[in-house]
């Protein structure tokens, strides 16, 4: 069955930096867009950003440009999320998610696989 692995999270002072990567299996990955979501305590889960299938397009959410990027390894079925001067709002559990067919890179519902999520905290 597919599955979506994320990396470790962990525990970063703000203006620190992060990587989190989630190798996929049992999918093929290059027709599949990627992205990452997050949820903190008490809020809905909301978009970060996303990658189209060959890696040419990027979308990221007002919150995290400047800050965050996204790259993925085909040959590798791996996506990562760089994370550059955190801020402790962003605090929250990450996901990854793939999409066979994205109509709408921000929603949640058009993406079909999601991983188990990480959890990433950023002190003050």
């Amino acid at each position: 069955q597919v599955q979506l692995v994320e990396s470790q999270g962990g525990l970063v002072q703000a203006g620190g930096s992060l990587r989190l990567s989630c190798a996929a299996s049992a999918l093929t990955f290059s027709s599949y867009a990627m992205g990452w979501f997050r949820q903190a305590p008490g809020k809905d889960r909301e978009f970060v950003i996303a990658i189209s299938r060959g890696g040419g397009s990027a979308y990221y959410a007002d919150s995290v440009k400047g800050r965050f990027t996204i790259t993925r390894d085909n040959a590798k079925n791996t996506v990562y999320l760089q994370m550059n001067s955190l801020k402790p709002e962003d605090t929250a559990v990450y996901y990854c998610a793939a999409s066979r067919r994205v109509v709408n890179y921000v929603l949640g519902s058009a993406y079909d696989y999601w991983g188990q999520g990480t959890q990433v905290t950023v002190s003050s």
